[in-house]
């Protein structure tokens, strides 16, 4: 992917991506640096047009979500397209993506999805890149499955399809149907209880419809937000923890983040929970597979008339008669994919037009109100550290340059700066290239963009004490 460009290329294309870039305007000049390092760091010089964003997809995105970045202004580029060119935000969808497909020019990574598993995230962090995701997008699909999920395990729907297969198949489907049917018999929801573990998009839509459906919901969750518990029926009863929500329920929906390692979800419908659990309930996976103790499980389908039901693959409990195992096809609608593709779409926009940070997974979320007349808006990304942020803010004063407004967040190990910089009183060119560079060499200073005119260009990275623009 950091493919290398022969010299003389290089030489030819010298002249184009090597000059200064001069943006004009009714506002004073900016001299911004644009291309100075190695360039085998581009993945494809010739192919790439200055004054647009690169942005490279991974997998089939929705064209409906793509349509969102406008052509005078974006290019977009398939991986595995010759002319890919050099990508500034990545978009994908299951793609797992390793770090040597990070290119040193990318800004930005969006997932048109909630979950980020395939994605580098931490190393990301280390790099300096906002991970995206798209929480919320595809929570009406994976709901409907779970309600559809809690009517497979409420009646033998399939165990009767694939019976009424075999009788067609011997021709005796008339006269054995009415008789047969007793033994696919089930129970109604109205009036069942469901507890829902996890109260965010995906559980408050599903404890909304259950509801609705004449069903008395429970609920567990220590960390709901606030817009989530505003979107929860009135008649919801939370709990403390996930045995009391579960022990009196006749159906139990997952809907938390799987996260690995200590104090993580791994296996945290286990053998103490399952235990609790009445012994005909009906457990609702479309969440991840790593969730739920597959051999507790079994036992409990063993020795009662429970159900379990998911959309994740299970090698023990594939073939279980009480167990109903799907593709994962929990946001495999096409609605649901348009959603998080414009959702990935708008977040990158966002973020590489005005530095706006939302939905990011390793990142803190960070807006600055419109850019005033006359500024320009730089932004910075640098390690969590004291006396970060007035490092920088000297060097603009040592400049000359007035801070008209700037805000600070951070998260983890990550700070980000975005900072809006008066250009009154300078009337000729306000060169930013020593600005810029000073910055960006700072240590703890992972990179620094400028967003101002021409798209694509102002960004600088610190690689390892190296220089690269």
């Amino acid at each position: 992917m950091l493919g290398r460009i022969s010299a003389s290329h290089i030489r030819s294309q010298r002249a184009v991506l090597r000059n200064n870039i001069r943006v004009f305007s009714n506002k004073p000049d900016v001299e911004l640096e644009n291309y100075r390092s190695e360039w085998k760091t581009y993945g494809d010089i010739k192919n790439y047009t200055p004054g647009k964003f690169t942005i490279q997809t991974f997998n089939k995105i929705s064209p409906f979500g793509l349509k969102r970045f406008e052509d005078e202004a974006y290019d977009i580029r398939a991986t595995g397209d010759e002319n890919v060119g050099n990508a500034h935000a990545v978009l994908l969808r299951s793609h797992k993506l390793q770090e040597d497909e990070i290119m040193h020019t990318v800004r930005a990574i969006a997932r048109c999805g909630a979950g980020t598993n395939n994605v580098p995230v931490a190393r990301c962090s280390e790099l300096g890149i906002p991970v995206f995701n798209t929480p919320g997008a595809n929570a009406n699909a994976v709901k409907e499955l779970v309600i559809a999920g809690m009517f497979l395990g409420s009646r033998r729907v399939i165990d009767g399809i694939n019976h009424m297969k075999d009788l067609g198949s011997q021709g005796i489907a008339k006269e054995r149907v009415e008789k047969d049917k007793a033994m696919f018999g089930g129970r109604e929801i109205m009036g069942k209880t469901i507890a829902v573990i996890g109260l965010g998009h995906i559980g408050a839509s599903t404890a909304r419809d259950a509801s609705a459906l004449g069903m008395t919901v429970t609920g567990y969750d220590p960390g709901l937000s606030i817009d989530s518990a505003l979107k929860l029926p009135n008649e919801i009863q939370l709990q403390d923890s996930i045995g009391a929500a579960v022990s009196n329920a006749d159906y139990i929906s997952i809907n938390i983040p799987y996260i690995k390692g200590e104090n993580g979800t791994h296996g945290i419908i286990g053998k103490d929970i399952i235990e609790q659990l009445k012994s005909d309930a009906v457990i609702l996976n479309f969440a991840r597979g790593e969730l739920v103790d597959s051999e507790a499980m079994k036992v409990h389908l063993d020795n009662g008339n429970g159900r379990y039901v998911s959309d994740f693959p299970d090698d023990l409990l594939w073939d279980h008669k009480n167990a109903v195992i799907l593709p994962h096809l929990g946001a495999s609608t096409e609605e649901a994919e348009d959603a998080a593709a414009a959702m990935a779409a708008d977040t990158i926009k966002c973020y590489l037009e005005n530095g706006t940070i939302k939905n990011s997974v390793n990142f803190p979320a960070t807006a600055l109100s419109d850019r005033p007349e006359g500024s320009i808006r730089m932004t910075v990304i640098n390690k969590n550290q004291p006396g970060m942020l007035a490092r920088i803010t000297e060097i603009f004063g040592e400049s000359g340059l007035n801070i008209f407004q700037q805000v600070n967040q951070s998260r983890g190990d990550v700070a980000y700066n975005v900072l809006d910089i008066d250009t009154s009183g300078h009337k000729d060119v306000i060169s930013f290239k020593k600005v810029q560079e000073k910055i960006t060499m700072l240590e703890g200073v992972m990179s620094s963009r400028i967003l101002y005119g021409t798209p694509g260009t102002g960004y600088a990275k610190n690689l390892a004490g190296k220089y690269f623009v």
